[in-house]
């Protein structure tokens, strides 16, 4: 009841003019709000061995809402605008769980931008500055070539890096649709994260489109995107402490240690077939100790690699492009190694790894609506036998998947 009566005081109050604005006709024009949105989820049922041993034998099912997106664009003046793009998702953190059971709500997106030298450059040229929690450099490209209902894209999956983060970028458009370069500085934890260290994390992407002034042509699409992201990650021993050895005040450890991504995508976006191919790579330090005399701290390094490809099909389209076709199949393949070059004993003379597969089938409901019926394995290749300390592989996972996706 005091909610209700606080709420309708504060519209009362908005709705009285202040004395000195109550002028003839000067009523301002309403600020249109763009409002769209992306609901997907699935039912899945867990196959692999793992899982029915943990239930008898049976097979473990479920529905589930996998994500929730709801978008609300709108201008900001002159060559401005925003976006606030909420994450609906359900929460699993058992550390958290007790305080926010269900479904939270948390910001995605959350920015403003400016757009300045239109056409400075060319037909088609521009400069846009955002600034905010912005999608990171390789989000917008990757995403809206692989349908992101099924699964994240390769490097997001696993993941080496936030799809967004609080920071500035800007992003310079080449005429004639030859393609863009993208850059940011973000904090480095992704949107779902405070901010961990006092460091920030440069990157950039160069998106080339170099056939797409042909007049026709299947290749029209064709693209290549090198990206680099440099992060950085503080030390443990930041602040110091009694008996530590580090440079700084109280044996603090002031240095970052590396938290590297870079890769190149290169791959063709067409409505009747789309294949993309990717290579990346992580370069992560950690450290070990205790940063004392008796416990020196020791930095480690480790290089991990993702190959991964992908191909959408419409058959029926491909057969006759003149007449569009609601069906389409996919099939992609992603292949970690974590590490490309183990030194422990253990590993000597192997390199672990995982593969992620995902074979489906898809049906278009209507021009917003998709039902697709899919297949995901996610197992481990390459590692040693189990003995002594060495680590061991996450179990294999296979899961059948009814996926639902929703457009409005």
């Amino acid at each position: 009841m005091r909610f209700s009566r606080l709420l309708a005081a504060v519209l009362l109050a908005a709705s009285v003019r202040p004395l000195g604005s109550q002028t003839p006709n000067a009523a301002p024009a309403p600020v249109p709000i763009e409002i769209s949105g992306l609901f997907f989820g699935s039912f899945n049922m867990r196959t692999d061995s793992a899982a029915r041993a943990a239930l008898g034998g049976k097979r473990p099912s479920a529905f589930s809402i996998d994500r929730i997106y709801l978008n609300f664009r709108a201008p900001a003046g002159d060559n401005g605008a925003l976006r606030v793009t909420t994450d609906i998702f359900q929460n699993t953190n058992p550390g958290t769980n007790g305080y926010f059971q269900g479904w939270a709500i948390r910001m995605k997106y959350a920015f403003f931008e400016y757009t300045m030298l239109r056409d400075a450059f060319g037909k088609g040229s521009s400069l846009l500055a955002r600034v905010g929690s912005i999608n990171n450099v390789i989000i917008d490209p990757a995403v809206g070539a692989w349908p992101r209902f099924f699964n994240p894209i390769a490097v997001e999956r696993v993941p080496y890096f936030s799809s967004a983060d609080v920071g500035a970028g800007a992003l310079l458009t080449f005429p004639s649709h030859m393609g863009d370069v993208y850059v940011t500085v973000m904090n480095g934890p992704g949107y779902n994260s405070y901010e961990k260290d006092r460091f920030k994390d440069p990157a950039i992407r160069v998106l080339l489109t170099p056939l797409a002034n042909r007049s026709a042509g299947y290749f029209r699409t064709l693209q290549f995107m090198p990206w680099y992201y440099k992060g950085f990650v503080g030390s443990q021993f930041a602040s110091g402490g009694g008996g530590q050895v580090g440079p700084g005040q109280n044996g603090a450890v002031t240095d970052p240690m590396t938290r590297d991504r870079y890769g190149l995508l290169a791959g063709v976006r067409d409505r009747r077939l789309t294949f993309a191919t990717e290579v990346a790579w992580q370069h992560d330090q950690s450290e070990s100790g205790a940063n004392t005399v008796a416990s020196p701290r020791v930095v480690a390094d480790s290089i991990g690699r993702m190959l991964d490809g992908y191909v959408i099909a419409r058959p029926l389209e491909i057969m006759n492009p003149e007449k569009h076709s609601p069906f389409f199949v996919v099939a992609r393949y992603d292949h970690l190694t974590p590490n490309v070059d183990p030194t422990a004993a253990a590993y000597a003379g192997t390199t672990p790894a995982y593969d992620f597969t995902t074979l489906g089938a898809a049906y278009d409901l209507n021009q917003r609506i998709t039902l697709a019926l899919d297949w995901q394995l996610d197992r481990a290749v390459g590692f040693p036998p189990p003995s002594g300390i060495n680590v061991r592989p996450r179990p294999n996972v296979s899961t059948v998947f009814l996926h639902w996706n929703a457009t409005f």
